[in-house]
């Protein structure tokens, strides 16, 4: 499974990194810190899944959500942010975000979203 992680906290990217190549079949085929980079990325690479922040240095991970969701739909999308609120929750749903999770609580539940995705027939790691 190929997932690309846009994250605007380095340490947080570097935990995360870490955290998603401790996963057997997982390959993280790359990373940004910020909207545009990230949609330009994820379009080229077209990974099987995208980790997204909503704060990033430029722009937002609810922007990048939106452009992958219109012009990749396949790309599944894992909303990983602190900012948690029921009003980012269900804006980032509507959008087509797969999954929610608050960083501070919900950190580890990306690597159950990851098993999830694998399981309902996302491709193994090239």
């Amino acid at each position: 499974m190929r997932v690309f992680v846009v994250e605007d906290s380095p340490i947080v990217r570097e935990r995360l990194l870490e955290m998603l190549s401790e996963i057997d079949g997982v390959d993280v085929v790359g990373d940004a810190d910020n909207a545009d980079d990230a949609i330009e990325r994820i379009l080229r690479l077209m990974p099987d899944v995208a980790v997204l922040d909503i704060k990033l240095k430029r722009g937002s991970g609810i922007g990048v959500l939106e452009q992958i969701h219109r012009q990749a739909p396949r790309v599944a999308t894992i909303m990983l942010t602190n900012f948690a609120g029921a009003e980012h929750r269900q804006r980032c749903l509507d959008a087509g975000a797969n999954y929610f999770f608050d960083k501070t609580e919900e950190f580890e539940s990306v690597k159950d979203a990851l098993q999830d995705l694998r399981a309902a027939g996302a491709p193994p790691a090239h």
